[in-house]
């Protein structure tokens, strides 16, 4: 009788099952480069409201409480990067 054992998977396996959606991801690479919500907005041409929510939505996933706190986790767990 074999024991189901799941898949091994590698670093690259894992960021393709990232928390983030894309659209968050671009947000937060933004916010690394010290953009405002303002800014954010232009360059990905979306609302300023768009852009908090995609910011909330992705604080919700991770549990914390402000974007700080959104971007600390997220660089531990490797779905961003300085």
């Amino acid at each position: 009788m074999s024991k189901y054992k799941p898949p091994n998977l590698g670093s690259e396996e894992i960021m393709k099952k990232g928390i983030l959606t894309k659209r968050e991801h671009e947000v937060f690479v933004l916010l690394t480069k010290s953009k405002t919500t303002s800014e954010i907005a232009e360059e990905l041409k979306i609302s300023e409201k768009t852009v908090r929510n995609h910011i909330s939505n992705a604080m919700q996933k991770l549990g914390v409480k402000g974007r700080a706190g959104a971007v600390v986790e997220l660089l531990k767990l490797g779905e961003i990067s300085l």
